[in-house]
């Protein structure tokens, strides 16, 4: 069992920089693919960003590419979602989650979730 919870959200405008944390419980963080999803409301929770066990590989959907970092530190049972050049459709609450599988953008392979913070980007 893994239990994660977000932290970092909060409220900026367009063009500023917001960075999210994810701390886990239990030991066997470091086997888990992570990921960071959004959900705005009337949409679908949609795929940011995933790293895998190690933190050697990331993967990014192009909405967010080059501007949004995914990292982990291991030793800290966290992972970060650096949030660069944000615009308003950044806005949203974005959750994290953890995976048993290899990197993966699919949402259904993600066993754990935390509960979301809410980030909201003014024009």
């Amino acid at each position: 069992q893994v239990q994660l919870i977000e932290s970092g959200g909060g409220l900026v405008q367009a063009g500023g920089s917001l960075r999210l944390s994810c701390a886990a419980s239990g030991r066997t963080f470091s086997r888990y693919t992570m990921g960071w999803f959004r959900q705005a409301p009337g949409k679908e929770r949609e795929f940011v960003a995933g790293i895998n066990y190690s933190g050697g590989r990331t993967d990014y959907p192009d909405s967010v590419k080059g501007r949004f970092t995914i990292s982990r530190d291991n030793a800290k049972n966290t992972v970060y979602l650096q949030m660069n050049s944000l615009k308003p459709e950044d806005t949203a609450v974005y959750y994290c989650a953890a995976s048993r599988a290899t990197l993966t953008t699919t949402l259904y392979d993600y066993d754990y979730w935390g509960q979301g913070t809410q980030v909201t980007v003014t024009s």
